[in-house]
């Protein structure tokens, strides 16, 4: 592929993508750009849709706020929420506050999950921003009994991701964990489920990632781990490209989980995104397949398929 052709093809593929993942302030970790900006230089990209994470409150509000401002763009912006330890853990009244102001997704814990703690004792160089806040610890929030059952209140609060239409993750619960709670969401009527970064934290193998696509997830691999310029780089593209092909790009989501301020100058979400479809192109990923993974599955699971 000659060098203006592959300049065409990402244009292409940026044109309308979705980013499930994109990291700006306000956050209590460092982060090197904010809501709005992270709206603008997607819209400037062309992009459908972008959804703002963050780990310690609800960003659904935040785009509420925005909306004065955002809808003189043309991406859509979206908030969802993490049941971390900063919105009470498994609150299905934080829950409904973040879907009845348009929230999309709802994470399960990620930095309050056991699996996510033991990871950050176990790992001192994990790589993954620590609480600065060493005398307020994060205490792990189960979501299964003693006895491996969902609890009550999770329950609870897939009703509300099922009554609502709207996605949800399992975070960075561990393996043992995402089974049964994509067993109960199944249950109860949960259509959108996506499961991020396989390979960190939850370090499943793509057997058992295969399982987790046969319960309906999609499975959401992140630009800033493949990114050589991002200090979350783990592994090579190369990599990626054998977790698409294992698994397949019609069960696969590429996001940026981006925004973050490091050691380096990180890519911001959009360049992010740039640089790996064009990454993936170089390395025989077709257009037809980055398109499925960029634009529609991401589309779907956002709830923009109609």
């Amino acid at each position: 592929m000659g060098e203006p052709r592959r300049t065409d093809a990402v244009t292409g593929l940026i044109d309308g993508a979705v980013d499930l993942h994109v990291h700006p302030s306000p956050s209590l970790f460092p982060r090197q750009i904010d809501q709005l900006e992270a709206a603008r230089q997607a819209h400037e990209a062309r992009m459908w849709a972008i959804l703002l994470k963050d780990h310690h409150h609800s960003t659904a509000p935040d785009v509420v706020a925005l909306q004065p401002i955002l809808k003189d763009l043309r991406v859509q912006v979206f908030g969802g929420i993490v049941l971390n330890s900063y919105v009470g853990g498994l609150n299905p009244y934080a829950v409904e506050l973040t879907i009845r102001l348009g929230g999309r997704m709802v994470w399960f814990p990620t930095i309050s999950s056991a699996n996510h703690i033991r990871h950050s004792q176990a790992q001192p160089n994990l790589k993954f921003p620590k609480q600065d806040r060493p005398e307020r610890p994060e205490v792990p929030i189960p979501v299964l009994d003693e006895r491996g059952r969902v609890l009550p209140s999770v329950r609870e609060i897939l009703g509300l991701i099922a009554e609502a239409d709207v996605a949800l993750s399992p975070g960075h619960l561990a393996f043992d964990e995402v089974v049964p709670l994509l067993r109960a969401a199944r249950e109860a009527g949960v259509r959108r489920m996506l499961v991020n970064h396989p390979g960190f934290v939850l370090e499943a193998t793509i057997e058992q990632v295969r399982e987790l696509v046969r319960l309906g997830a999609y499975i959401e691999h992140s630009v800033a781990y493949h990114h050589p310029q991002h200090d979350f780089y783990t592994w090579p593209v190369e990599r990626l490209v054998e977790w698409i092909v294992a698994l397949g790009p019609e069960h696969t989501v590429l996001a940026s989980d981006l925004g973050q301020r490091g050691r380096k100058l990180h890519p911001q979400p959009v360049d992010g995104m740039r640089d790996m479809i064009g990454l993936l192109l170089d390395r025989g990923v077709r257009e037809q397949d980055l398109e499925m993974m960029v634009k529609r599955n991401p589309a779907w699971l956002l709830g923009l398929d109609g």
